[in-house]
């Protein structure tokens, strides 16, 4: 199943390039100038977003932007394949940045990918953002309208004052209204379900008069943490369900799929998603299946 992020990513960070590489980076002087085709036909997979920036001090190159659910230990040879096909395809050397958005345990994440055989040493170093030790602040002060979304579960955005400020500055930018569902969703990591299930049904009011919420209507996309490809309505709802049980409940409750995937009703699949979002436990979703 392709990680929820691969497909937002690259609206997300289009919202405000310029500051994202420059966060990401660290690199003040930075500008993005283009956002690049990243995909290699060497491997079936797309890097999340690659940048073309430039600085006075480093010229031109490349920031490779991967965005990963969860820390995983594949990634330090994928961030190295990935920046080496990047620089091959483009002809220019490669800033690589891993984000991960969401804590598993306390195991030690790796910043680089090493080798040694026979003498013969392979290395590729690449920054390392972990969402959960990312103040809030800076989402608002930069600002880095990307990171709305993800505001209950950066450091110290698990309140609710400051959930519902991230929710007021997305429904007042057309642009940014669309991630509302987004938010709730994170929100339910660290709110009450009654609460979040509270902030859904106004949310979805909201969407349901939106010029984009009626335009995937008639193209008969479900809205959920990300848009597919243009598929039947239910193969979209069942492929939403299945992402948000991993996201929420990890992948052992995929096992519920088999009881899922029969479904015909949209309604009622439609109802299993929404469940899966307010629902504390995987015995409670259990429950209401």
């Amino acid at each position: 199943m392709a990680k929820p992020a691969d497909v937002s990513t690259k609206k997300l960070i289009s919202l405000a390039p310029d500051n994202w590489v420059k966060w990401v980076t660290q690199i003040p002087d930075i500008v993005a100038s283009e956002i690049l085709n990243s995909e290699f036909q060497w491997i079936s997979r797309e890097s999340d977003v690659l940048i073309r920036v430039a600085s006075p001090q480093y010229g031109e190159f490349l920031v490779l932007n991967e965005l990963q659910l969860r820390p995983s230990s594949q990634m330090p040879r994928r961030m190295r394949a990935y920046a080496a096909l990047a620089e091959e395809k483009y002809k220019l050397p490669t800033y690589p940045v891993l984000i991960n958005i969401l804590k598993i345990g306390d195991e030690e994440i790796a910043t680089r990918f090493a080798s040694n055989i026979a003498g013969l040493e392979a290395r590729q170093d690449y920054r390392v953002i972990n969402l959960w030790e990312v103040d809030v602040k800076i989402v608002f002060e930069q600002p880095l309208p990307s990171l709305l979304p993800f505001v209950p579960i950066l450091q110290g955005g698990e309140n609710e004052s400051t959930i519902r400020e991230a929710l007021r500055i997305l429904r007042g930018d057309e642009q940014l209204n669309q991630l509302e569902t987004v938010l709730a969703f994170f929100a339910t990591f660290v709110l009450e379900s009654t609460l979040v299930q509270e902030i859904m049904r106004w949310d979805m009011a909201v969407l349901r008069e939106s010029p984009w919420y009626q335009e995937i209507e008639q193209r008969g996309v479900e809205r959920g943490l990300r848009m597919g490809e243009e598929r039947g309505r239910r193969e979209e709802i069942l492929s939403n369900i299945e992402m948000s049980l991993e996201v929420k409940f990890g992948s052992s409750s995929l096992e519920l799929m088999p009881q899922i995937m029969p479904i015909a009703d949209l309604e009622r699949l439609k109802e299993i998603l929404r469940s899966i979002v307010v629902a504390n436990t995987i015995t409670e979703l259990r429950n209401i299946l």
